[in-house]
C-alpha cells in the first residue's frame, strides 16, 4: 500500500510541470525566427477625457434651433442662415417651446401691421407674415424665456435664426419709410450706410454725390455687408458728405435713398453740462427761467431732472425739453440739449438752490445755480 502511494506522488510531479505554466507545443514545426506571439492589428480608439465630453455637449446645446418653416403638407424645414423668397409669398415659422419670444424687422410694430401674427400655442410659438413685401426683408429670430415669477431670462440654449430676402424686381433696396438719412460718423466706432438689397446677389456700390464719383471698397477700411449695408470701420472727417448706393440685378440698376454723413468729435462720458439763470436776483411776481444745457453726441439721448426751492410745496413750474444739431466747423457736428424750468410770479418759497441733474448712457453730472430774492 504504502509503495502503490509513493508511486503516485512520483508520478504527479513528474506531469505538473505539464500542466502548470509551460506552454503547449504546437502542432507544426516553428520557422527560425517565427515570433510566438502575432502582432494583431486593433484599432483602438482615444479616450476623452470629461471635460471635453461635457464641452463638447455644451456646444451641441449652444447651436440647437428650435426655428423651422412650415412647408407644404405638413412637412417642416429647418432654417439656413439665409432664406430667398419672392416678395408676396407668405410664411408660417414655428419655434418649439411652451413661451416663446419673437424678433423681427421692427417697422412691422411701428405701423402695427395685419399681415403680422404672432400666436402662443402648446407646445410652440408661431409667426405668420402674410403678402410678404420687399420692405419685410430682415432678420426672424426667436427664443425660449425661462420665468421664476416675473423674472424672466433669455434661455441661450435653445433659439433660432435666420435673414429672410424677400426679393422683387422693381425694389432691389429694402425700402425705408424716408427718402433722406442722417448717418453719424463716430471717430471711435465702425458707420453704416444702411442700403440693404432684397436680393443677395445684385452687385451693390457706393457713390458720392459731390463731387460726383463712385467710392472704392477695398474690403478693409470699407466693406459692404448684404445684412446691413456699407460699412466704415474706422470712419474719420475725409467721409463726411452725402452719399447714396447703386445696385444691379438682371436689369437697369436702381439708386437708393441719399444719406447724409456727418462727422461727430465729442468727448464720451458723463453729460457735460452747465447752467444758469436770468437772473441771480428777483423781485416778487417776477418770471425767472433756469436753463440746463448739456453738448454731446448727435445720437445720444439726454434725461433731465431738477430740483428746487418750492418743490416740497409742489411750487407749479414749467420745464421745457429740447435739442439740436449744430457745426462747429470742420465737418464736427454736435447735438445742445436744453431743459429750462419757467418760474412764474416768484415768491419768497422760490429763493435758493436750483438743480440740475443731466443723464446719459455714460453717467450723470449735476450743477447748480441760485436765486435770491431782493
Amino acid at each position: 500500500m504504502r509503495l502503490w502511494v509513493l508511486l503516485s506522488l512520483l508520478l504527479l510531479q513528474e506531469m505538473l510541470p505539464h500542466v502548470i505554466g509551460q506552454p503547449v507545443k504546437s502542432k507544426h514545426p516553428k520557422e527560425p525566427g517565427e515570433n510566438k506571439i502575432k502582432p494583431v492589428n486593433k484599432k483602438v480608439k482615444p479616450k476623452t477625457s470629461k471635460a471635453k465630453e461635457r464641452e463638447s455637449a455644451d456646444s451641441s446645446l449652444k447651436s440647437q434651433s428650435i426655428l423651422t418653416q412650415v412647408m407644404d403638407k405638413g412637412h417642416f424645414q429647418k432654417l439656413a442662415p439665409t432664406l430667398s423668397l419672392s416678395a408676396g409669398q407668405s410664411i408660417e415659422l414655428r419655434c418649439k417651446g411652451s413661451n416663446v419670444t419673437w424678433n423681427y424687422p421692427s417697422y412691422l410694430d411701428t405701423f402695427k401691421d395685419s399681415r403680422l401674427s404672432i400666436k402662443q400655442l402648446d407646445r410652440y410659438g408661431q409667426l405668420i407674415l402674410a403678402n410678404s413685401t420687399a420692405a419685410d426683408t430682415g432678420e426672424y429670430s426667436c427664443w425660449l424665456q425661462l420665468c421664476n415669477g416675473n423674472k424672466c431670462r433669455k434661455d441661450e440654449t435653445k433659439t433660432g435664426s435666420t435673414y429672410i430676402f424677400f426679393t422683387d424686381k422693381e425694389e432691389l433696396f429694402v425700402p425705408t419709410p424716408s427718402y433722406f438719412e442722417i448717418v453719424y460718423l463716430n471717430p471711435d466706432k465702425p458707420a453704416v450706410i444702411p442700403c440693404r438689397v432684397t436680393t443677395p446677389s445684385a452687385k451693390v456700390t457706393l457713390h458720392r454725390e459731390f463731387p460726383a464719383e463712385e467710392i472704392e471698397t477695398d474690403g478693409t477700411n470699407i466693406v459692404y455687408d448684404v445684412k446691413k449695408g456699407f460699412v466704415y470701420q474706422h470712419p474719420t472727417s475725409d467721409h463726411k458728405g452725402i452719399v447714396y448706393c447703386k445696385a444691379e440685378s438682371q436689369g437697369a440698376p436702381q439708386i437708393s435713398i441719399k444719406y447724409h454723413l456727418l462727422y461727430v468729435e465729442v468727448p464720451k462720458g458723463p453729460p457735460s453740462t452747465t447752467i444758469s439763470a436770468s437772473s441771480n436776483r428777483a423781485d416778487v411776481s417776477d418770471s425767472i427761467h433756469v436753463i440746463c444745457t448739456v453738448l454731446g453726441e448727435p445720437d445720444v439721448d439726454v434725461n433731465f431732472r431738477w430740483q428746487f426751492p418750492g418743490q416740497e410745496s409742489e411750487r407749479p413750474v414749467i420745464i421745457q425739453n429740447f435739442w439740436r444739431l449744430i457745426n462747429r466747423g470742420i465737418g464736427h457736428t454736435t447735438r445742445i440739449s436744453k431743459s429750462i424750468l419757467l418760474v412764474e410770479g416768484f415768491e419768497a418759497r422760490d429763493a435758493g438752490n436750483y438743480i440740475c441733474i443731466a443723464q446719459n448712457l455714460q453717467g450723470e453730472t449735476t450743477v447748480a445755480t441760485k436765486v435770491e430774492l431782493n
